[in-house]
């Protein structure tokens, strides 16, 4: 295949991409109030106020849009992937397919687990600490950002696993060198977790850095089974040389 064969290749993925993308921004437009309304569930009994008369409008294009980026990725991964097929060997191709279904797998339980387990407790805390004092009055919009950037962040984190486990494919990093440097991954966990912790609540930091914890251990699992697997097949290619 020439450049410009690969130029008019990634073009067409680009739209498929971009119509898939329009598409599913179109859906959640649709129904962008029952989304507002699951969103609002972790929160409790609160009642969102608009402040300008174009946060109607936007609060409906954020809802439209984080929905639709949500919606929209498992085809855009696909399309990734279909991009890079061609360089990839069939077996290659296999594994290039699940790993793009774990990718999205661990971007939904990602997203699951902050939004039942970590939002409505920040939440909680968050609307705690005027002591009775203060009459909450939230604005949808910030609401929605809120919401919308931190369950898309737990997304991200849950990622981690596949990182790292590219990484080690790559040979970018060992097992070896995971397990030895596991104080300093601890340190940029609770410095990401206080990051996307929707309040600095030690309890709700930790809520968030204990699971992390548990997919880098996981990491360094899969990482040991990649690098073992690589072995094997270095002494039978050297064995058959």
């Amino acid at each position: 295949m020439t450049y410009l064969h690969h130029l008019e290749e990634l073009r067409r993925r680009i739209i498929v991409c971009v119509v898939a993308l329009v598409a599913a921004v179109g859906v959640c437009w649709l129904f962008a109030w029952d989304i507002l309304h699951i969103l609002e569930r972790p929160a409790g009994n609160i009642v969102l106020h608009y402040l300008k008369p174009m946060e109607p409008f936007l609060v409906r294009f954020k809802l439209a849009l984080f929905g639709g980026v949500i919606l929209a990725l498992p085809v855009i991964l696909y399309e990734l992937m279909a991009f890079l097929s061609p360089a990839l060997k069939r077996k290659e191709r296999s594994y290039a397919l699940i790993v793009m279904s774990m990718i999205v797998a661990f971007f939904g339980v990602g997203v699951v687990f902050g939004y039942y387990y970590i939002m409505p407790v920040g939440i909680r805390w968050l609307l705690g600490i005027a002591g009775g004092q203060m009459v909450p009055v939230l604005s949808a919009s910030e609401y929605v950002s809120f919401a919308g950037w931190f369950l898309l962040g737990f997304g991200v984190a849950f990622e981690m696993p596949m990182f790292i486990w590219m990484l080690v494919a790559l040979g970018v990093l060992t097992p070896q060198q995971l397990r030895k440097q596991w104080r300093w991954a601890y340190l940029i966990i609770l410095l990401f977790a206080a990051i996307i912790t929707p309040d600095w609540n030690p309890v709700t930091m930790f809520l968030v850095a204990i699971p992390m914890i548990v997919l880098y251990e996981l990491s360094i699992l899969l990482a040991k089974l990649t690098f073992r697997r690589r072995k094997r097949r270095a002494a039978v290619g050297e064995a058959v040389g």
